[in-house]
């Protein structure tokens, strides 16, 4: 079970006591956040004439809104990552099928150099049977 975390945070000037299974230093965060929303908002004229109830509606669903955005964006980071895994394992099928091919072909090339060799010592042996037959 977690502990239980009191913090005394003060939002929009006045002092309130968080509790919670965070930090305290996450709650002051989450307080600073909302200070800085207040803050914000309260730099526009139209939003300050608002009643107080209304202020909080809008102030609400601006931090809802940001809250949809980061969600999206955690989203769209994790379809990305998705894709780089996907792209990296298809990359690596690749590697892999790439390297079968050059030990393969390696393996070719060792195969004819030694039938080269082969052929070589052959010819040479035939000249040299050739040389003596006409001498």
């Amino acid at each position: 079970m977690s502990v239980k975390t009191e913090t005394e945070v003060v939002i929009g000037g006045k002092s309130y006591t968080l509790s919670g299974s965070e930090s305290a230093e996450y709650l002051q965060r989450v307080a600073f956040y909302i200070n800085n929303k207040l803050s914000e908002y309260n730099k526009i004229e139209s939003f300050r004439k608002q009643s107080t109830e209304f202020r909080n509606i809008l102030l609400e669903l601006n931090i809802a809104d940001d809250l949809f955005k980061a969600k999206q964006k955690v989203a769209d980071l994790e379809d990305e990552l998705e894709r780089k895994e996907k792209e990296l394992y298809d990359l690596k099928h690749e590697l892999i099928s790439s390297q079968i091919k050059l030990d393969n072909a390696e393996k070719n090339v060792k195969s004819l150099q030694s039938e080269v060799n082969d052929s070589t010592k052959k010819i040479v042996r035939l000249e040299a049977q050739l040389k003596g037959a006409k001498a």
